[in-house]
């Protein structure tokens, strides 16, 4: 292969220019994240059941509260609580939490009137998840205040998030790809000091990129200010899964930068047990991002850890190996180092940069889901933007090959360097997005909080002179039905029956009257299954009889979807 190269005068001349270009894309990127949209307080996990059921009355107090989140969470110490009808606590002892159940034990004997259960949680994607819901015993009443604003994120803390994941990226691009050039492709007669001062410089980008993701996580997840952190709230996130992933990052960078000392002081450029190793630790660090993202919240978790490490690792690969052709090789190296450097090269790059569109369109299928997902939702709007920048990096990837391939003389390394400045430019905006899109909710979740946001649980109360019946009919939807009924009296108190009967009917589509087996659960409760054929308005018919002569019959519609 011959390719017209740089003569003495090219190798001489200063590469500041062709830097600041690569800088002033990052920076770019840096500034995508601080002035684009801010990333919402929305929680990327969401309640999608309770016991009792929201806005429900029960009869008996119970004793304990169970929460049910579309993915597992942990606990916040101190912000679950329940408040009785008079304002006082009424849980006591610790919440439990298993994979995505939260149970809240009691007090027993708690009075009548309307609770309300607050809470705060990490969801599997490290998020915090507040809210709060009612449920009444025996008769509603006025519910207790809410203690403050649980959902509450700090402005600052969720402004720094994302660029703290951002310098995180970019320290993995200087990490990555100048190390993979070091050992393999690098001349031996050339200084490794610039490169050196590179590889450590993204060292010190991951590892204050972690530490302040740890700090920032701190007052993330309890709604505090950045500088309102005690040491009990950092304890909590180091015991966290978020803080055991971060800590393995930390270990795993520092043992790798032991490692690199021989490879980056060019002392025979270390050993192939050393290189190895340093191939473990870097798969274990890739690890480390899509742990503590969306990925660990997907419905195949485990393909969409390796999916992201992959796209990650070959994006670092990709970019990093620019870095280093643009600031180094392509102005130090002579001609024949870099035609047998350049064929390699873009091997490399095609490769990685297969590897990233193939891993980016497994996860994005899977985070958005569905098409209305990808045009109606933020994030797949992002994404959107983010395939429309890779398309325009991919096509510049290509031109470059092509000038590598190239033996014409007017193809020489002018053409090269400016295309390989444009990829850094347009890919730090890239790595941007990608910041951004780590602290917005995927279409998936946001349905899932959507759906839990919709209760399809019909709660009514129907009365006549002597008897008021609160029925409940879960879940309101075509096929298997489960009906509650609870008789009080007038006054709100328990109404003892002596015989329940119930039908339904839909007059509307020719159904008629189904009658409806009732269970008596205690003098007052009865409940029962139906298995509702079609959707509509349905008639129900209660006959409750109190006594050997006392009866009454009450009627409802209630609608089925």
């Amino acid at each position: 292969m011959n390719v017209d190269l740089p003569g003495p005068g090219d190798r001489l001349r200063p590469g500041a220019r062709r830097l600041a270009a690569a800088v002033l894309g990052l920076l770019a990127g840096f500034f995508c994240v601080l002035l684009g949209p801010a990333a919402p307080a929305a929680a990327h996990a969401a309640l999608v059941a309770s016991d009792p059921a929201s806005d429900t009355i029960v009869p008996d107090a119970p004793n304990k509260v169970t929460l049910t989140f579309s993915e597992s969470v942990q606990l916040i110490s101190g912000k679950i609580q329940v408040l009785a009808p008079d304002g006082s606590r009424a849980d006591q002892g610790e919440p439990q939490a298993t994979g995505g159940t939260v149970v809240i034990p009691l007090r027993t004997g708690g009075g009548r009137g309307t609770y309300l259960v607050s809470y705060r949680v990490v969801s599997a994607d490290s998020h915090p998840v507040a809210g709060s819901l009612t449920y009444s015993v025996g008769e509603a009443s006025a519910p207790p205040a809410e203690p403050g604003t649980a959902d509450s994120v700090d402005p600052v803390v969720r402004g720094l998030i994302p660029v703290a994941k951002y310098l995180g990226y970019v320290g993995l691009v200087l990490l990555v790809g100048p190390v993979l050039v070091l050992a393999l492709l690098w001349p031996h007669r050339l200084s490794r000091r610039g490169p050196a001062r590179l590889v450590w410089t993204g060292i010190g980008l991951v590892v204050g990129s972690t530490v302040l993701a740890l700090w920032l996580q701190a007052p993330y997840t309890t709604g505090s200010g950045l500088f309102e952190v005690s040491g009990a709230d950092l304890r909590d996130v180091l015991g966290s899964t978020f803080g055991a992933v971060m800590l393995v990052r930390l270990g795993v960078v520092v043992a790798a930068a032991f490692l690199l000392r021989p490879l980056l002081n060019g002392e025979g450029g270390g050993s192939k047990a050393d290189l190895a190793l340093l191939g473990v630790l870097g798969v274990a660090a890739l690890a480390t991002w899509p742990l503590t993202g969306h990925p660990t919240a997907s419905p195949v978790a485990g393909v969409s850890v390796v999916v992201d490490a992959i796209h990650l690792g070959a994006m670092a690969v990709w970019l990093g190996g620019l870095v280093m052709l643009v600031g180094y090789l392509l102005r130090l190296a002579d001609e024949r180092e870099l035609g047998a450097i350049l064929p390699i090269w873009s091997r490399w790059a095609a490769t990685a940069v297969a590897a990233l569109i193939i891993a980016g369109s497994v996860q994005a299928l899977i985070e958005v889901a569905s098409f209305e997902g990808l045009v109606e939702s933020t994030y797949g709007r992002l994404i959107l933007v983010k395939i429309a920048l890779a398309a325009v990096v991919i096509g510049m990837a290509a031109y470059s090959r092509k000038l590598v391939r190239s033996r014409r003389a007017e193809s020489g390394p002018g053409p090269l360097r400016r295309v390989v400045i444009a990829e850094l430019a347009v890919t730090a905006v890239v790595l941007g997005v990608t910041a951004a899109l780590v602290q917005i909710p995927p279409p998936r979740t946001a349905s899932a909080a959507e759906s839990a946001g919709t209760s399809t649980t019909i709660s009514q109360t129907v009365a006549d002179d002597s008897v008021s019946l609160q029925v409940d009919v879960f879940p309101a939807t075509v096929g298997n039905n489960s009906l509650h009924l609870y008789a009080y009296t007038l006054d709100g108190k328990p109404l003892p029956v002596v015989e329940w009967t119930a039908t339904a009917a839909l007059p509307a589509k020719g159904i008629e009257p189904i009658e409806v087996p009732l269970l008596r659960i205690t003098d007052f409760h009865a409940i029962g299954d139906i298995a509702l054929p079609a959707a509509g308005e349905w008639t129900l018919k209660f006959t409750v009889r109190t006594s050997e002569i006392d009866q009454s019959t009450l009627t409802m519609t209630a609608k089925i979807s």
